[in-house]
């Protein structure tokens, strides 16, 4: 059904991350492809917020959804610690 290159957004929707594989939109997209390619596989909600898309914009996501993520289920995010520089001593 997914393939592994397909391209997935998330966008919040009260509770709820409502996902979308806008793969086949990536060379179709106004703001480029990057834009797109640089929220894969994140929380897009601010990204696509902040530019002000327009109704017809929003309403096109339909087609590109593919379901939802209950917000609680998500892990949160982790901070990397880099391993331990006195190994060699």
């Amino acid at each position: 059904m997914f393939e592994e290159h397909d391209l997935f957004i998330l966008v919040s929707a009260s509770f709820v991350q409502q996902v979308y594989d806008v793969t086949k939109y990536l060379k179709d997209h106004p703001g480029g492809d990057e834009v797109l390619l640089s929220a894969a596989g994140k929380d897009a909600t601010d990204d696509f917020e902040d530019v002000g898309h327009s109704d017809s914009a929003r309403d096109m996501l339909d087609q590109y959804y593919v379901g939802e993520i209950d917000i609680s289920t998500i892990p949160t995010k982790t901070t990397y610690k880099p391993p331990n520089s006195n190994q060699d001593k």
